[in-house]
């Protein structure tokens, strides 16, 4: 049997007990990080969630004791309310920062292929992809800073942050909740919680790593020949989306 002490820094039930009595804060500080600090690769948010809500279900209906002892309905509340805040804050960010957020060095979660991934997802879906953006690792850091700094309309980027805060946060911790009636894929999820927790982060930082190895080799290699591996303020603003692309009707 793994042991849910193995990583106890991501696991949920290591963090209520650590926290205690502020434990839902925690949670919703990490669900505001996702999108609001640009960290959100750091952190197995749709996992994160799911074992929430299932810790909830125990809080509630069981007499042990390790269960988030609140009732769901004001725990899916504070985290889609979380989620929400987080992606009016990266949103704020890009349309305060404007293009020169863009002007870095190309390494780390930072590089311009990451911005442009970002770029296509928006160029794919349109507005939806602040909606879609909520379930992809990486993009959903970046979606709401690339919508600020191409001037989404803010009305029309709010709604679509809304409804993704509430598919993505609510829906996700109800149906953490709902798995504790099915006691043995309840049972498995909380029996093999770091096992799980291990293969989200792993899923997360493959890309992140790959990409951040890849740049940072350009980048060594370019520096050596003399070459600017910083994107200046002109390059910048070409990687501005047209506020034509928030427009586009997503093609089914």
């Amino acid at each position: 049997m793994i042991s849910t002490g193995l990583i106890p820094w991501l696991d949920p039930e290591g963090i209520i007990a650590a926290a205690g009595p502020w434990a839902l804060v925690v949670v919703c500080f990490i669900v505001f990080a996702e999108t609001g600090l640009l960290v959100g690769f750091l952190l197995p948010g749709d996992t994160l969630l799911v074992i929430t809500g299932l810790l909830t279900f125990y809080g509630m209906h069981s007499a042990t004791s390790g269960g988030l002892d609140f009732d769901i309905w004001w725990v899916a509340l504070a985290i889609g309310l979380s989620a929400f805040l987080g992606g009016e804050v990266g949103y704020l960010i890009g349309h305060k920062a404007g293009p020169r957020i863009f002007e870095r060095k190309e390494s780390g979660v930072f590089s311009i292929r990451n911005v442009q991934r970002t770029n296509a997802f928006f160029t794919r879906f349109g507005g939806l992809a602040v909606i879609l953006a909520r379930f992809v690792p990486i993009v959903r850091t970046f979606a709401p800073v690339a919508a600020g700094v191409g001037h989404m309309n803010y009305k029309k980027y709010t709604f679509y942050n809304l409804v993704g805060a509430v598919i993505w946060g609510v829906g996700l911790t109800y149906f953490g909740y709902f798995l504790g009636y099915i006691p043995p894929v309840a049972g498995f999820v909380q029996e093999y919680i770091d096992v799980i927790l291990i293969g989200a982060v792993v899923l997360t930082l493959i890309p992140t790593v790959w990409h951040y190895v890849q740049s940072s080799h350009k980048a060594k290699h370019a520096a050596a020949a003399g070459e600017d591996v910083t994107t200046d303020p002109d390059e910048a603003r070409h990687m501005v989306l047209d506020p034509e692309t928030f427009e586009k009707k997503h093609d089914h």
